[in-house]
């Protein structure tokens, strides 16, 4: 595995676009995910169920976010109050759905990294087929 190739991939999944080219966006509304890219024609959703590891990735970030809000509140409060259980409750509602956009983006990273996918597009048809 690529390193620098692996940086890219990433830095492109927290800007929210194409994971092959960096150029497309991925959202064409708030939570309406474009099907391909505009510009190299990747297809998104590879199969059913694709964005299942999203999900693990959004719960891994908001409890990893959440555990460590409150390691850092006990250990400067010394204390667990109410408080930040309610804070942390409300935070446990409203992160995933802050995070949804970025934990599909990078989960595509992260699956392009893993295992990239060779595009359909006219160019690559051209190309495979000529050889």
């Amino acid at each position: 595995m690529d390193i620098d190739r692996a940086k890219l991939l990433i830095r492109r999944g927290v800007k929210l676009r194409c994971p092959e080219c960096g150029l497309g966006t991925l959202y064409r509304a708030p939570f309406r995910m474009r099907s391909r890219c505009e510009f190299c024609d990747l297809v998104y959703e590879r199969e059913q169920g694709y964005f299942v590891g999203a999900i693990y990735v959004n719960v891994i970030v908001t409890e990893s976010l959440l555990l460590g809000s409150l390691l850092i509140y006990v250990l400067l409060a010394r204390d667990i109050s109410e408080t930040i259980i309610a804070i942390l409750i409300v935070l446990a509602m409203i992160l995933p759905l802050a995070f949804f956009h970025h934990s599909r983006s990078l989960w595509m990273s992260i699956d392009h990294i893993l295992n990239p996918e060779r595009r359909n597009s006219k160019e690559f048809s051209k190309d495979s087929g000529a050889k």
